[in-house]
């Protein structure tokens, strides 16, 4: 169910930002092009991009042998490549992971979560991160990412250059200005809900693959409380990669669910319970 929501959201994305584009050039292909262009940059580029943002460090095995030591038992067990470890100096108790695939991959901790969790709680984590390099959800955000973005400049071009100026459609400038401001919107709220869904599934297949679904759940909890009491400014267009909204303790957290990067906390974890209980939810 996660899987066909996240193509269906995906598909309606792509489809927005051809419609918008095409509306700019005029021609369906070159629509395409600029579609195909921007999933291009944010397939081959977003982990550089994504390490290099958050101040990411790599770091040697003697570095973090426990990190290492987890991530390898993790990924012998899921059949996986070993990603690059990565330390980011920050007080804040979080992670995250990213690359475009498993041969191409990176997980990123920070110096707040090896002294906040403890060892069961740190594989419940990693796990999930490496749950979302299986899954391919840091692709999927990533492209998700650089739609939006692009729906944007799409809408603002269309605006400016577009039907929005035409003197022969009088209500060509109400639906330019309606087009620069719902678009983006749009782009916004679907990319988040992508975002809230592969964070339920990572949840999901982590605590599968660690068998200890309570361990994430009590991880969720204290890295929810650090994530708000200690801020981490960070791009806010790399936010949803954490397994934590980093910029909760700078009131980033959005006014409702819908405008939310993350899931509930509470959520996660009541979901965690029930699959410790052997209860699994659609």
């Amino acid at each position: 169910m996660n899987n066909f929501k996240t193509v269906a959201l995906l598909g309606f994305m792509s489809a927005l930002v051809a419609l918008v584009a095409q509306t700019v050039s005029g021609s369906f292909w070159i629509a395409m092009i600029f579609v195909v262009g921007f999933n291009f940059v944010a397939y081959f580029f977003s982990d550089r991009m994504a390490l290099a943002s958050s101040g990411a460090k790599p770091v040697a095995e003697h570095e973090l042998p426990q990190v290492y030591s987890i991530v390898s038992n993790l990924t012998a067990r899921a059949g996986m490549p070993m990603p690059s470890i990565h330390l980011i100096d920050s007080p804040q108790p979080n992670a995250f992971a990213t690359g475009r695939n498993p041969k191409h991959a990176a997980v990123a901790v920070t110096t707040g979560i090896l002294q906040t969790l403890n060892i069961d709680e740190l594989e419940g984590v990693l796990g999930h991160e490496l749950s979302h390099v299986a899954n391919r959800d840091i692709l999927i955000s990533s492209i998700a990412a650089m739609m939006a973005a692009a729906l944007s400049m799409f809408a603002r071009m269309a605006f400016w250059f577009g039907r929005g100026n035409s003197r022969d459609n009088p209500l060509g400038p109400i639906i330019g200005i309606l087009s620069l401001i719902l678009a983006p919107f749009a782009a916004m709220l679907i990319r988040y809900a992508i975002s809230r869904t592969r964070e339920f599934h990572a949840d999901e297949s982590g605590a599968e693959l660690t068998g200890r679904p309570l361990a994430l759940a009590s991880a969720l909890e204290k890295i929810s409380v650090g994530a708000t009491r200690v801020p981490m400014p960070v791009n806010p267009a790399t936010a949803q990669l954490y397994i934590e909204n980093p910029l909760k303790g700078l009131g980033g957290q959005g006014l409702s669910r819908l405008l939310s990067t993350h899931p509930p906390t509470e959520e996660r974890i009541a979901r965690l319970t029930d699959m410790a209980q052997g209860i699994k939810r659609l």
